[in-house]
């Protein structure tokens, strides 16, 4: 039986409402907050929450211009550091003073960020594919496609043009996990057709120069040395390297690391080894 969420709301510094999932789970324990990538939104976490709720409690903002949040009013709100401002703000608003952030791509950036403001409150963190140095060849590829505004008549196209543009890094997906993706990542438009369920405006910052991640990230990546981290690798990956994976686990030696196989950018968190390497984790969380 699937896990039950309430869809609840907060407000912004600047004005936004904005949506978060809020799954229910133990107050003896700090909560689990999961950070989406740049174009995705709650329903990424789906599987990992419903599997994790109940011991503990699943919280998953979407940011602003995704999913149920309201699109920003400036496109140059659209960055890591107006995120984590959000999510400041959510934090606040909750009473949450210690919790455990799963980040994928743009969230373990913010993750990170966080890091940087406050690591005492990090009861530990997953990095889901990014870290400290991402590739610019990565970034290049995600630049080609983010923003595009494509629009599709049916499901099955939408899956179709999914597999045709990921497939490469995820070469063992069947037909009904493209399905699968095209529902996490789209929604039904006004006008009758399958569109991405994100601002296309995202693309404007993201584009330009750094506007994808800060130029040096090792600084933030540093204020993760006392907090329990688990990094998870892609083995396809084409944003995090495996030698970047073993120059972080140099600098935070109580780092642990999974490579999922057969997974590029990023792992759904939902594979056998993510949520083992999770519930490690998650066990020795006092």
């Amino acid at each position: 039986m699937s896990a039950t969420y309430t869809d609840q709301y907060w407000m912004s510094p600047d004005g936004l409402k904005l949506h978060y999932r809020d799954y229910a789970g133990s107050d003896e324990r700090p909560p689990v907050l999961c950070l989406h990538g740049l174009t995705r939104n709650a329903r990424d976490f789906a599987g990992l929450a419903e599997h994790l709720a109940g011991d503990w409690r699943v919280i998953v903002p979407e940011m602003r211009g995704r999913g149920m949040s309201e699109y920003a009013k400036d496109s140059n709100s659209y960055s890591p550091v107006t995120y984590v401002a959000d999510v400041e703000a959510l934090l606040a608003e909750l009473g949450i003073t210690r919790f455990v952030s799963i980040g994928t791509s743009m969230g373990g950036l913010m993750t990170m960020l966080l890091a940087m403001i406050n690591p005492a409150r990090l009861a530990a963190v997953v990095l889901n594919d990014i870290g400290a140095e991402v590739d610019p060849a990565g970034i290049e590829r995600i630049g080609d496609y983010v923003g595009q505004g494509r629009s599709f008549p049916t499901w099955m196209h939408a899956a179709r043009a999914l597999q045709e543009e990921h497939g490469k890094w995820f070469p063992d997906f069947a037909i009904e996990t493209w399905l699968e993706m095209a529902k996490r990542t789209m929604v039904l438009g006004q006008n009758g057709r399958i569109v991405f369920d994100y601002d296309m405006a995202i693309a404007e910052p993201f584009n330009q120069p750094g506007g994808a991640a800060p130029a040096d990230l090792w600084p933030a990546f540093d204020a993760l040395a006392n907090v329990p981290l688990l990094v998870l690798r892609g083995e396809l990956s084409d944003i995090l390297s495996d030698a970047s994976v073993k120059a972080m686990a140099a600098r935070h030696p109580g780092m642990s690391s999974v490579t999922v196989p057969r997974v590029g950018h990023a792992p759904m968190l939902d594979e056998p080894e993510s949520l083992a390497a999770i519930d490690a984790l998650l066990a020795g969380i006092e």
